[in-house]
């Protein structure tokens, strides 16, 4: 293989092996599809050889594409392991950092909380995905991923860092107990505030308005469409909210999972601490009185 290779080369042998398709690997790279296109053509030219072929919108590596690959992890690898290194010498949490959970998460969890995380590290970069698909780790499609639910197999390091409770809620001025019930549609009905309505809420009284996003379903309540199961962390300290259980109705489970051979580096080291953090810190902010009080 050519000794002009750079690792800048490699990483988008990487991301163009690791991913499902060629603009899935240029959203990993942060890069438009026409600049992965030019750079794959200037690897391919100076290898004088088709690194991957496209067929039925996947790419499939040819063998000098799989020989590429082969040496682009090894390399990743060794840089890894140097970053590793770097920080267990004392060098400062820096650089980049991809996160990704489902919207509400992102939204309403991560995102509020991040100035003091950034403030503690000036040189930390965050790209926070929100998003409902389930991004691999093992392609690299994400650094860590905050889940609900935890994975069956896979090779990412996985842990649970606590959970969170769902509770009743109402618009404020609409309380009445004839409200109806506002729940998500059919393809997410395997969720736990979803099978909590069916299991206590009668047919006839659901609203004629069925969501399929957290954040959508807390607007259609804040509008006055009807009660909802909505997390306390973001329902709680909302004005226009009212809380109608006397305690929460049910809990869920957070989980945390990295990439194996990113859990040292010192950012996501720094940036996995933090959300661990996030429930306990959860827990002081409900605690806490509130300044209306």
């Amino acid at each position: 293989m050519s000794s002009g290779l750079q690792w800048s080369d490699l990483r988008v042998v990487l991301a163009l092996g690791r991913a499902p398709s060629f603009s899935a690997a240029a959203r990993n790279l942060g890069l438009d599809q026409t600049t992965v296109g030019r750079r794959l053509a200037a690897l391919e030219a100076a290898l004088q050889g088709r690194l991957f072929l496209r067929e039925r919108g996947r790419l499939l590596p040819t063998a000098l594409g799989e020989a590429a690959i082969a040496r682009a992890e090894e390399v990743e690898a060794a840089v890894l392991a140097l970053e590793t290194a770097a920080g267990e010498s004392g060098a400062a949490v820096a650089g980049r950092v991809r996160i990704t959970a489902v919207p509400i998460l992102v939204n309403q969890l991560i995102v509020p909380r991040l100035p003091g995380l950034l403030q503690r590290f000036p040189g930390l970069a965050i790209d926070a995905n929100a998003d409902s698909r389930n991004l691999s780790l093992s392609r690299r499609e994400t650094d860590i991923a905050l889940r609900f639910a935890r994975p069956e197999g896979g090779s990412e390091l996985c842990r649970r860092i606590g959970s969170l409770a769902f509770s009743v809620y109402a618009a404020k001025g609409a309380e009445a107990a004839d409200r109806p019930w506002v729940t998500y549609e059919e393809r997410f009905l395997h969720y736990p505030q979803a099978r909590w309505v069916a299991a206590n809420v009668a047919p006839d009284d659901l609203a004629r308005l069925r969501i399929n996003d957290a954040e959508g379903l807390a607007q259609a309540v804040r509008s006055g469409l009807g009660r909802g199961v909505l997390p306390d962390f973001m329902a709680a300290q909302d004005a226009a909210l009212v809380r109608m259980s006397a305690e929460p109705v049910l809990h869920r489970d957070l989980w945390l999972l990295v990439h194996p051979d990113l859990r040292q580096l010192p950012r996501v080291a720094a940036v996995l601490d933090w959300l661990a953090a996030l429930p306990a810190a959860l827990q002081a902010e409900a605690a806490a009185p509130s300044s209306s009080s």
